[in-house]
């Protein structure tokens, strides 16, 4: 019998919540054939099974928590060949339901029961093996096993069906009295009113009936915590600016198709804006650190978090060392997690470890808003819709594609002077693009 366990989900991951089972108690199972796929606050995980066999038990059923190493399931080697055969069907009941419906009759004219016809032993008529104690108190009573109802693990029968079915048998059943005739009974009581339906703070629901309650995944808890926690701890402030996106956009309509042929991914924005913001990070290093305790930590490093939408909510998979990474990197890896974000299929290594975020609000519509802090980091851009608009350049009204780009930063650690610096930084890589090639 082999045990399988809830596997390690990585740093500061503790528990998680079963979301699904792929087998059921009885199935056949394969050696690295997905068991049961676990709910953490970061991704799902899917647990294969270590062996083949047959899986014999389920330990925790669908919604409960389990911590790491906690048992999940057992599977039974012994039976890998070939898929375990079908437990037998329990008898049916009518012929054991015959004697007490019979003795009735006979009961009523006063009449003793016939006693059961003897049969041959239990041993010879039941498909399942008897354990000792079934087998003696089938032969004590004179009873065939195979008429008696089982009710235990895969039909077999079990000591208290023996009893039940004696006792079945020698239940008296006494003669229905014959009534006189009473007046009708008064109506029913009309049913009790169910008690309405409670919010979790307090107070009734009064249109639950047209309300539909679900529980929270451990995924939107986790991301619920999170964002409160960092407002709550953070003296988070958002500094804003504009950016025109005229020259990204020409490089990016010139050289798309060239880009793509070569690269076999699509020229996208987001490449540009990571690049601009390694820059500043470079040159604003308070923006790429984070408080720790009493000390402030400085990272050399530059790890950027890029925020995926998915049904299951809200994603951050990180670029780790995104400063050695050039334009088709940065594109081919982002396709990548928002592919795999959708399916589900994200590793939490690939979660953790990020230095700073990009938020991309645009491609959902949204023209400004206010990002909030991924702890333990100290700075999140948000990128917005690009938008037509009329600016003054050279003297001159001239219609620009606009974006409206937002830091929200730690006041603890970033001062405002650093915040705008970084922010124009960003700012002046997207307008003139020679610069992200130049390093300036």
């Amino acid at each position: 019998m082999i045990d399988i366990s809830v596997p390690t989900l990585g740093e500061s991951v503790t528990e998680a919540t079963v979301a699904q089972w792929f087998k059921q108690p009885g199935d056949h199972v394969e050696r690295d054939e997905v068991l049961v796929e676990l709910e953490t606050d970061k991704v799902a995980v899917e647990v294969p099974a270590p062996a083949a066999g047959t899986l014999s038990e389920v330990l925790a059923d669908v919604g409960a928590n389990v911590a790491v190493g906690g048992l999940l399931a057992r599977i039974d080697e012994s039976q890998a060949g070939a898929p375990a055969p079908a437990p037998a069907a329990a008898p049916e009941p009518v012929a054991a339901e015959a004697a007490p419906v019979a003795a009735a009759p006979a009961m009523a004219t006063a009449a003793p029961p016939p006693p059961p016809a003897p049969v041959a032993t239990a041993s010879a008529t039941t498909t399942a093996p008897l354990s000792p104690a079934v087998r003696r108190l089938a032969e004590e009573h004179n009873l065939d096993a195979a008429q008696i109802p089982a009710t235990g693990k895969g039909g077999r029968l079990v000591k208290d069906d023996v009893q039940r079915f004696i006792a079945s048998l020698t239940q008296p059943v006494a003669p229905a009295p014959v009534a006189p005739a009473q007046p009708a009974a008064p109506s029913a009581p009309p049913a009790p009113k169910p008690a309405p339906v409670v919010h979790a703070t307090g107070g009734a629901r009064p249109n639950a009936a047209r309300e539909e309650v679900v529980r929270m995944t451990r995924l939107r808890q986790r991301i619920a915590e999170r964002l409160k926690d960092a407002q709550n701890t953070a003296a988070m402030l958002t500094t804003f600016n504009e950016v025109d996106m005229t020259a990204v956009m020409a490089a990016r309509k010139q050289y798309r198709d060239l880009f793509e042929r070569k690269h076999n991914v699509r020229l996208g924005f987001m490449s540009f804006f990571v690049r601009a913001c390694v820059l500043a990070l470079k040159e604003v290093p308070a923006v790429n650190g984070e408080i720790d305790g009493e000390n402030i930590v400085y990272k050399n490093y530059y790890n950027i978090g890029v925020a995926v939408g998915t049904p299951q909510g809200l994603v951050v998979p990180v670029l780790k060392d995104a400063d050695q990474m050039d334009f088709a990197d940065v594109e081919s890896t982002i396709n990548d997690f928002g592919r795999r974000a959708r399916d589900g299929k994200l590793s939490i290594d690939e979660m953790q470890g990020g230095t700073f975020t990009i938020s991309n609000g645009g491609v959902y519509g949204s023209l400004m808003s206010m990002p909030i802090l991924n702890p333990p980091q100290s700075g999140i851009l948000g990128m917005h819709k690009i938008q037509e608009r009329p600016m003054v350049v050279d003297g001159e009204v001239k219609v620009r594609p606009m974006m409206y780009l937002a830091l929200s930063y730690d006041h603890r650690i970033i001062d405002g002077r650093e915040a705008v610096t970084f922010l124009v930084r960003v700012k002046e890589c997207i307008e003139s693009p020679e610069r992200l090639m130049l390093g300036i």
